[in-house]
């Protein structure tokens, strides 16, 4: 019971590595609000703990939905100790194929609803004496491939996010670090090869332990990364840092 007492917030908690990072967390005692587009995926992920978890339909590219998100968890817990930015979509398509709506949309969730979720957090944060934001950036906000500039420049734009964020309020005892996630089996992976079959290979060779374990990488590994960054108590020196867990994408 590690996040014991801890209140934990997080965005696109009801597929894949938001998921996985729920219950985990829940399991480990924290008291987690999750929250979502999608109501019957975002039951799913309540059921399959034991622990405190309850949702709320929210869109983080709505101003309005963000604040009312913070404001209830405030509201029932007094605090907020832990804010996982995991809320994102992909766009497929070389630049000149992307359109303006396609991309706007990209940002709108993956950098402007980062951006506004922390805006919400940051003052309960400083007025409870600190607490840990983790922005899921993704290995494509270190590296890039083709056919996705939208969301390659979504990611990299959460990594100098995270490095602002870490400057700003390093000294208010908040603590911000992304996790940079390869090939990882989730909904989104699998609409992504859905797309573009033949990315498969690629993404195995560009993963050496993908190589070894003939697999990708599994959401709860995710977590697990996810849980040691929110770690307040003991990993308090950690901030500015993109923590890949990637297979070895980010040696290649």
């Amino acid at each position: 019971m590690s996040l014991k007492d801890k209140v934990a917030i997080i965005t696109g908690g009801s597929k894949g590595i938001g998921k996985a990072t729920a219950v985990l967390f829940a399991d480990e005692g924290a008291k987690v609000v999750i929250t979502g587009r999608n109501e019957d995926d975002l039951k799913d992920t309540v059921s399959k703990s034991s622990g405190e978890i309850e949702y709320l339909l929210s869109d983080v590219s709505k101003e309005e939905d963000c604040k009312s998100s913070v404001e209830h968890t405030v509201n029932k817990y007094g605090k907020v100790d832990i804010l996982f930015n995991n809320a994102g979509i992909a766009s497929l398509g070389a630049t000149h194929e992307t359109s303006v709506d396609d991309w706007s949309r990209v940002f709108d969730i993956n950098v402007k609803g980062s951006f506004m979720m922390a805006k919400e957090v940051i003052p309960h944060m400083i007025e409870n004496g600190g607490g840990a934001i983790i922005n899921n950036a993704s290995i494509l906000g270190l590296k890039a491939v083709p056919g996705s500039s939208a969301y390659n420049s979504s990611k990299g734009a959460i990594v100098q996010f995270t490095r602002s964020m870490a400057l700003e309020y390093g000294d208010k005892g908040i603590r911000v670090n992304c996790i940079c996630p390869g090939a990882i089996d989730t909904p989104m992976l699998d609409g992504f090869l859905e797309a573009a079959p033949e990315f498969k290979d690629f993404l195995i060779q560009t993963q050496p332990v993908s190589q070894h374990l003939n697999r990708f990488g599994k959401p709860e590994e995710i977590a697990y990364a996810i849980k040691f960054l929110s770690d307040i108590d003991n990993v308090g020196f950690m901030s500015g840092t993109m923590l890949s867990v990637d297979g070895g994408w980010i040696a290649n």
